[in-house]
């Protein structure tokens, strides 16, 4: 099952208020919109991913438990993007400084923020150049870090601003999120597919 790509003017000219009540009436939905105001309406992932994603959101949320230092976010938070798309990372944290100079107004409906860490999860039906893409277009939105992680060839991809797209291989270590999140370390051995 692929994503389906909705096109149609009247979609395209809706605001972001519009937006977000489109996805509200239809959120039974994984609904996302690009910079072109392109609105994709994604199939819900397969239990081996929604697992692994599970997982993954686990072990920030625990790390951010002990450390206090932000806010973190599972796959069902849509932030809005200063270009004006709306995405939705399968998993994200933000710096409580960044988070709290939010305004309420800007915290409501799909966050005006970028997160500053961000991970998408391959799942079998996605496309590693449109994820790879969408890697890209959070760190043109404000990301500090990005992983994108293929479980079923068990590498991960690391984006970080002005660097090029450095690859890890292999799930027999761990992934060390350097400064972004001081002594966060994703045990990669846990989102193993099987």
């Amino acid at each position: 099952m692929t994503a389906i790509k909705l096109k149609s003017p009247v979609l395209e000219r809706l605001s972001d208020d519009e937006f977000y009540q489109f996805c509200m009436d239809n959120r039974d939905q994984r609904i996302e919109r690009d910079a072109q105001h392109q609105i994709t309406i994604m199939p819900p992932t397969n239990s081996e991913t929604g697992a692994s994603n599970s997982e993954l959101t686990r072990q920030l949320a625990n790390w951010n438990v002990e450390t206090e230092l932000g806010k973190t976010f599972d796959s069902s938070a849509g932030f809005t993007l200063d270009t004006g798309a709306m995405l939705s990372p399968d998993a994200s944290w933000i710096a409580w400084e960044n988070w709290n100079a939010l305004s309420p107004d800007d915290r409501c409906g799909f966050a005006r923020i970028c997160p500053d860490f961000v991970v998408e999860l391959l799942s079998p039906t996605d496309r590693l150049t449109d994820t790879m893409r969408k890697m890209e277009h959070w760190l043109e939105a404000g990301a500090k870090l990005g992983w994108l992680i293929a479980p079923d060839t068990e590498s991960v991809y690391i984006f970080e601003p002005s660097r090029p797209v450095r690859p890890v291989v292999g799930f027999d270590q761990e992934l060390v999120a350097g400064p972004v999140l001081p002594g966060f370390k994703l045990e990669l051995r846990r989102l193993r597919m099987g």
